[in-house]
């Protein structure tokens, strides 16, 4: 049983950033690899990123290569997502995601915890 809590979301303008943040419990953080997805309205949850369990491998979509970067700190349980030069598109709910396979997972069926989520608005 893992409890991700994501913070950091909120309203900008095209062209910022936002650094959201993804809080971890229990002792096995390490054990998982990590994921970041959004969730716009009328629209499927889309793959934004993911960290491996060790922190040494990422991957990214096009849509957000470049712009974004996921990183993640196992001695303090918390996993983050810079997002810079955020556009229009950008505006969603993201979530944080937790998947125990032993490779980088990118499919939403295979994370097996989920947050609640954090809105992220970007602004013309």
């Amino acid at each position: 049983q893992v409890q991700l809590v994501e913070s950091g979301g909120g309203l900008v303008q095209a062209g910022g950033s936002l650094r959201l943040s993804c809080a971890a419990s229990g002792r096995t953080f390490s054990n998982y690899a990590m994921g970041w997805f959004r969730q716009a309205p009328g629209k499927e949850r889309e793959f934004v990123a993911v960290i491996s369990k060790s922190g040494s491998s990422t991957s990214y979509p096009d849509s957000v290569k470049g712009r974004f970067t996921i990183s993640r700190d196992n001695a303090k349980n918390t996993v983050y997502l810079q997002m810079n030069s955020l556009k229009p598109e950008d505006t969603a709910d993201d979530y944080c995601a937790a998947s125990s396979l032993p490779f980088l997972p990118v499919a939403p069926t295979v994370f097996n915890f989920w947050g609640q989520g954090t809105p992220v608005t970007v602004t013309s």
